[in-house]
């Protein structure tokens, strides 16, 4: 089979610069070319710092791929300006990117035409079937493709039949068990024999969109109940409200009363900008962290413990709100902005990530970018290590026509290892997306190089149909001890009215989490049966 690099062309209103000078991959067959990864980009130029800390946004141009020593496959392309004008630092030079298996992709590195000049460049690559079909299999849509009961089981008692669960095998050659509800109500126990019984099984769903002008989701569950909490577009992100209910469906039932716990509140400094609120439990003690600011804009990150014994939802439950400090006790920032704090509780010790910005709106802006440092759960408020730099915007789906963010992180938890999701791109518009992070979780967490950045983007507008600008999730675990994944994006491409959604997260076989698999792809409602024979 061969494989075809190429780019796309610009379309500002669908697909800026920054997404169309990503390099793309397909597979051409003698049926035609499939495109990987629903035809959005998987290499990504990274911009660079200017001496003044801005970013230049970056573009590849003319990719080629081609075969190298010890079974390597390379890709290398021109790097030229976003606006489609030269890179003159590039003059002589490449960007390259190296594979063996067209999934997993060494960072880009800088190669002399020279070097190039004794390879067979081209757009289209013969490989062998098999790397292309994995390959294709991996950046395709994960579906659900067939669910596994037993014919027959030999049952001595009604737990034995009630611990039978289904098998779903998954389009990557994933599988996952799920819990059947069976229907016990014609067999006989104290009867030998055999019984053909049925079952359901029942994939918990969410309509999308779930609340409309709220933003940054998070679902919470403490004490017997759920909670919910966001930014309220539809009060201009005044005050910190919060929803209660006995499961996640009633968090977005009609009427559902809404708990305003953090008011506006001049005397105390909180005026505007009540961003990205999260509920974390850190060294026992229940938190709310969440970003805000006084009569001169400038959110800055803030901590709020709640008292021992006393409900959620009062406003007097709550003691009052700490801003965050350095080792030192001074202000987490003086001039920049920070926002989008979560908590994150490694096998070493605990983190608080965090988006900082400098300069925001001027020429001189910094864009958003995340840093981490160490806290003691005593005092979780008080950072106890110099912050640390984990990203900054330097792809281009992470920088798109302008927007320049790396926000919203959030952690959850494989084998092992911590994955934090981030967003990039546009906050209120569809180009925004979800990044990953990944790090092993018995690692230092303030060394950068604990940390593997995926230079594709995890979550787009074109991994589901219908939503658009998919981003600032969180997680939770739901009654079926599923990993739920939280987020907002927009129902439409030119929509500016963000809206909440919620789904189940895929682990691939792997182990690594896959976010874009949709309702109608993952295992719905279905009917089962199968043969019990009760034992003698």
């Amino acid at each position: 089979m061969q494989i075809h690099v190429y780019t796309r062309e610009i379309d500002p209103a669908n697909y800026p610069e920054g997404l169309a000078g990503a390099i793309h991959f397909a597979c051409v067959t003698d049926a035609g070319e499939q495109a990987f990864n629903r035809n959005y980009g998987i290499l990504f130029a990274k911009g660079t710092i200017r001496d003044d800390n801005t970013i230049q946004p970056m573009r590849a141009r003319s990719p080629r791929i081609f075969a190298m020593e010890d079974g390597i496959i390379g890709i290398c392309a021109e790097r030229i300006l976003e606006d489609g004008s030269g890179d003159e630092t590039m003059a002589g030079k490449a960007l390259l990117w190296k594979t063996k298996d067209l999934i997993h992709f060494t960072e880009e590195e800088i190669i002399s035409s020279d070097t190039l000049a004794s390879y067979s460049l081209s757009e289209r690559l013969e490989i062998d079937d098999s790397t292309a079909i994995a390959a294709l299999r991996y950046w395709s849509p994960i579906i659900c493709e067939e669910i596994i009961i037993p014919d027959e089981i030999v049952a001595h008692s009604e737990q034995d039949i009630l611990d039978v669960k289904a098998v779903i095998r998954y389009s990557d050659g994933s599988e996952r068990e799920k819990k059947v509800k069976w229907d016990l109500a014609d067999i006989d126990l104290a009867k030998p024999g055999k019984y053909r019984i049925s079952g359901h099984i029942s994939q918990q769903r969410f309509r999308f969109p779930l609340a409309n002008g709220y933003g940054d989701p998070v679902i919470f569950p403490w004490e017997g109940k759920w909670y919910y909490i966001s930014t309220n577009d539809n009060l201009n992100d005044i005050g910190i409200y919060v929803r209660e209910a006995d499961d996640v469906h009633g968090l977005f039932a009609d009427g559902i009363e809404e708990h305003l716990i953090l008011p506006f509140d001049p005397e105390r400094g909180f005026e505007q900008t009540f961003w990205a609120p999260e509920f974390h439990v850190i060294g026992g003690e229940m938190y709310i962290l969440f970003a805000v600011s006084g009569h001169v804009w400038g959110p800055q990150c803030h901590m709020m413990r709640k008292k021992k014994g006393r409900s959620i939802i009062e406003a007097d439950s709550w003691e009052d709100p700490v801003r965050v400090c350095r080792q030192d006790g001074s202000p987490l920032a003086a001039g920049p902005i920070t926002l989008d704090m979560t908590y994150i509780k490694a096998e070493r010790q605990s983190y608080v990530i965090w988006s900082y910005r400098e300069h925001i709106g001027q020429p001189n802006d910094s864009g958003s970018m995340l840093y981490i440092a160490s806290i003691d759960e005593c005092e979780p408020w008080k950072l106890t290590s110099e912050p640390v730099l984990l990203t900054r915007p330097l792809y281009g789906w992470e920088n798109v026509s302008g927007t320049i963010n790396n926000e919203g992180p959030y952690a959850c938890y494989s084998d092992g290892m911590i994955c934090v999701t981030y967003s990039g791109g546009s906050a209120n518009a569809y180009t925004y997306a979800l990044g990953l992070l990944s790090a092993r979780a018995d690692a230092d967490l303030t060394d950068v190089a604990s940390w593997t950045k995926s230079i594709t983007p995890v979550l787009t507008f074109y991994s589901v149909p219908g939503e658009y600008g998919p981003g600032h999730n969180a997680f939770f675990t739901n009654g079926d001890g599923e990993l739920m994944i939280s987020y907002h994006g927009e129902t439409a491409i030119d929509e500016r009215l963000r809206c909440d959604g919620i789904r189940r997260v895929h682990f691939r076989k792997d182990g690594t989490p896959y976010f874009q698999m949709s309702a109608d792809e993952d295992v719905g409602d279905a009917d089962v049966s199968m043969n019990v024979v009760i034992a003698q």
